[in-house]
């Protein structure tokens, strides 16, 4: 049997069981916050849902890509978009202890009014909807070259299958599923580096850890932009924010910090891939030429992950999408609101699979966008007229399409190299964002 059999096996075998374990949810408590037999899920359930819900099939993608352009260095530059969860977790802990609120469409509710939730949910809703996309591309990339049949059918047997057991049981499919998910990628990430640095490779830790150079242009510039957009990229993806407010406080805060040392490390090790194609001087996608390379077994070693990883984004992203619509915006607490929203999305979140997009925009472009939500959530005390909240996301906003279309003045990138455009726009546009957010509530007090 050819590895490409052996892919479609898979990729059909590992679907179906999921769908057959998957809880099915009799009513809008199961369905949109997990909670089965009225209990919430624990530390351990929780920290691997987050974890696994954010090791998308494209962010490890990114990871391997960067640690073959970057080194080591590459892979902890993108690793540090996973401090999100420190600062998302301990922003909803105080958002909930000290300030009482239940959500996070409450909180912008409560304090800047419905319209600014409507701004909220379409920013939100469009990261949904990337995030749809972006991951399904990598499965087909498995399966063919952009524009063959198999690389089309695989996204939609894959799309169409992981809609169906989010259907099932929405976000306690969800959260059941990502721990079987979890532990298998945690296991076969472990079987993939016993591969590379096995006894048949000359490369060992010391040649990863040393590869790579520790500079603004390779690979520094892509960090610092990451721990920026840190600070305000959790704050617009609800697959992540929506599991902050179903545990207890206090069971919340553990689970996301121990998501941020999890995350951080799975991504470095990954990152790891791509480093040995560094080694090896191999061109292209890192993760698949690396599999290539080793035989059949490891490539579809590499195949599972991937088909892991996005199964667990992008069942998510119907929980999360589903809830925004029928709870979120109170268009209707029913299941089969949810159920119906979940097969809209998948739908037209397919549309730009057949369009000339990147999945590594998917993540810098719109971390850049909402970088106004920044003054909003850390500020969070602060009680500032509803205009800060317009300001301040109009501001983002702008930074966004300045570094989309090439707008913003080079004189103000102070470094060089990849990434220093990124990183300059998004510390520009949190200064400026800060401030516009702040001018009212001084001339409030004035």
């Amino acid at each position: 049997m050819s590895a490409n059999e052996w892919q479609w096996i898979i990729l059909i075998g590992l679907s179906l069981a999921l769908f057959f374990f998957a809880p099915y949810a009799k009513n809008t408590n199961q369905f949109f916050k997990a909670r089965i037999a009225e209990r919430s899920p624990g530390v351990l359930a929780l920290t691997g849902s987050l974890v696994i819900s954010w090791i998308f099939a494209k962010s490890i993608t990114n990871a391997a890509n960067l640690g073959m352009e970057f080194g080591i260095v590459g892979g902890v530059a993108y690793a540090g978009y996973y401090l999100s969860f420190l600062v998302a977790g301990w922003i909803i802990y105080r958002l909930r202890t000290i300030g009482g609120f239940s959500s996070i469409h409450q909180f912008l509710n409560t304090r800047f009014g419905k319209q600014a939730c409507w701004v909220f949910s379409l920013l939100i809703a469009i990261r949904l909807f990337n995030e749809v996309w972006s991951n399904t591309m990598v499965i087909g990339s498995y399966f063919g070259a952009v524009g063959d049949t198999d690389y089309y059918l695989a996204i939609i047997l894959f799309t169409v299958l992981t809609l169906a057991y989010a259907l099932k049981g929405g976000l306690s499919s969800s959260i059941f599923t990502d721990l079987i998910q979890m532990v298998l990628f945690a296991v076969l990430l472990l079987v993939l580096l016993a591969a590379i640095f096995g006894p048949d490779t000359s490369y060992g830790m010391g040649e990863a850890l040393q590869s790579g150079s520790w500079t603004m242009s390779t690979g520094i510039n892509l960090m610092l932009a990451a721990i920026l957009q840190s600070l305000s990229y959790p704050f617009h993806d609800p697959v992540l924010t929506d599991r902050g407010f179903i545990s207890s406080p206090r069971v919340t805060l553990k689970a996301f910090l121990w998501a941020t040392v999890i995350g951080f490390i799975c991504i470095v090790l990954f990152s790891l891939v791509g480093v040995y194609a560094r080694f090896e001087g191999m061109q292209g996608q890192a993760a698949v030429q690396v599999g290539q390379a080793f035989g059949v077994v490891v490539l579809l070693i590499v195949n599972i992950i991937m088909i892991t990883s996005a199964a667990s984004t992008l069942d998510s992203t119907f929980a999360s999408f589903s809830k925004l619509i029928a709870l979120d915006l109170g268009l209707g607490n029913r299941v089969s609101l949810g159920r119906a929203s979940m097969i809209a999305l998948a739908i037209l979140g397919s549309i730009p699979v057949f369009l000339d997009a990147s999945i590594l925009s998917a993540t810098t472009i719109s971390g850049t966008m909402v970088i106004g939500l920044c003054p909003v959530f850390v500020c969070w005390r602060a009680k500032p007229p509803k205009s800060s909240f317009y300001l301040s996301i109009g501001c983002g906003l702008l930074f966004g399409f300045a570094l989309v279309l090439n707008w913003f003045p080079e004189r103000l990138i102070l470094s060089k190299g990849a990434y220093a455009p990124l990183l300059w726009i998004n510390l520009w546009g949190l200064l400026s964002c800060f401030i516009v957010y702040l001018i009212p509530l001084w001339l409030k007090r004035i």
